[in-house]
Order: C-alpha cells, then sequence, then structure tokens
C-alpha cells in the first residue's frame, strides 16, 4: 500500500540547513494499523505530510497503492489526495457555515460524483460513524467528538486506500478520545489501512504497530503485544 525508500526532506532557509528526514525507508500493507510516534522535530509530521503528498521530498521515492508518486505535477497530488487519501486532522478542518452532511458530500463534489450518489454515500459514512442523526447541523452545533466523528465520515467517504489521521484525539477529552479510537479500530477490522500520527502512549497502543521516529530517522518499527482495544 505504502512503500517509501530513501527519502529525504531538507529545509533550508538562510544559513539553516535542516535534515527533517534522513533516508528513511518504510513499507505499510493493505490493512493495517500503523501508529507513527516520535518527539517534537523528530521527523513525523514532515513523513505524514509527505506519504499524504501534502509535501515533496528531496530525494528517494515513493509508490502509493502501486503507484509511483515521488515526482508528480501539484495537479496530479490533488487528483492522488482525492481519490487515494482520506485526511482526519486534529483541528477538525470542517467548513462552519455549511451542513454535517455538506461537509462529508464535499469531496465528492470535487472527485465529480453525481448527486444522488453523493447522498447515499454521505449518509452511509455518516451512519458508520454514529452521526445520522445530526446530518443537518452546523459544526458550530455539536460536540468536539462528534466534529471529528464528521471528520472521519468525510475521510472514507470516496473509499480512499488509506486514512490518514494526524494527532485526531489531540483536541479531545478522554471520553470522546475513545469513541473515535473505537471507530478506527473498527474501520481497521473492515478492512481499512490507517496511519496515525499521535504522541499519547494510550492511543499508540490501539494500533497493531507502532513505529518511532528520532532525529528524522525510525529508531524502532514493532508490533504491538497486548494491543489496547477499545
Amino acid at each position: 500500500m505504502i512503500e517509501v525508500k530513501d527519502v529525504i526532506r531538507r529545509y533550508v532557509t538562510g544559513d539553516i540547513d535542516l535534515t527533517a528526514l534522513n533516508s528513511v525507508s518504510l513499507n505499510i500493507e493493505k490493512g493495517e494499523f500503523v501508529a507513527i510516534m516520535g518527539p517534537s522535530g523528530s521527523g513525523k509530521t514532515t513523513f505524514m505530510n509527505i506519504i499524504g503528498c501534502l509535501d515533496r521530498m528531496d530525494g528517494g521515492t515513493y509508490l502509493l497503492n502501486g503507484q509511483d508518486v515521488s515526482n508528480l505535477e501539484d495537479n496530479q497530488l490533488a487528483l492522488i489526495r482525492n481519490k487515494e487519501i482520506g485526511f482526519v486532522f486534529q483541528a477538525f478542518n470542517l467548513l462552519p457555515r455549511i451542513s454535517v452532511f455538506k461537509n462529508v458530500e464535499l469531496p465528492m463534489v470535487y472527485a465529480g460524483i453525481p448527486s444522488k450518489e453523493r447522498k447515499e454515500r454521505a449518509l452511509s459514512a455518516l451512519e458508520k460513524v454514529g452521526l445520522t442523526d445530526r446530518v443537518n447541523h452546523r459544526p458550530n452545533e455539536i460536540s468536539g467528538g462528534q466534529k471529528q466523528r464528521v471528520a472521519i465520515a468525510r475521510a472514507i467517504v470516496n473509499n480512499p486506500a488509506v486514512i490518514m489521521a494526524d494527532e485526531p484525539t489531540g483536541n479531545l477529552d478522554t471520553k470522546s478520545s475513545i469513541e473515535i479510537m473505537k471507530i478506527f479500530q473498527k474501520l481497521n477490522n473492515e478492512g481499512a489501512t490507517v496511519v496515525m500520527v499521535t504522541h499519547e502512549d494510550n492511543i499508540a497502543l490501539s494500533a497493531k504497530r507502532v513505529v518511532k521516529f528520532l532525529d528524522g530517522a525510525i529508531m524502532d518499527d514493532c508490533l504491538v503485544e497486548g494491543r489496547k482495544i477499545f
């Protein structure tokens, strides 16, 4: 599903030359649930941005679902993001002036999906996250946990190859965090591939595999023993 080989990412500002990723190689198979961890500045967010096609690498190769995306143009990367990747962010990134339903429908509008199919798929995605009773609410009318559930519904509505979650519980209380992780585990059990950045050990332990970054490199990659099932 994800094949990253010898990826380098450098940031040069004036006299400062920072290597954020130093020849990183990693494979993630279809159906895995992988947590990416590491301290601030370790490279984990840069890695997520690259595999999410939000940033470009300075060296190396990246195959996503069998397609080499290493050197694609911006418009091609935008199509890849819409078709192959479902994003869930810490800050939810919902549009405040439109309904829950419209937020979930939006990626399908960009993908050119017909209206009838958009409605069916949006309602199905909202049912999977338990929000069919909130379809006409706006984001400011629902809780933080519900907002993240909307974001997950939006992420899965185009049936992406992989769901990428960046600190998905970072703005949530414990109860809401548990609800969100239950959804990710359920989606993974149904076959979804999930890659999640988190700094919380108990959240990482809900994944099946933990990859730890330090100083721009992978320092540990292990399966989770005694996995936490929410």
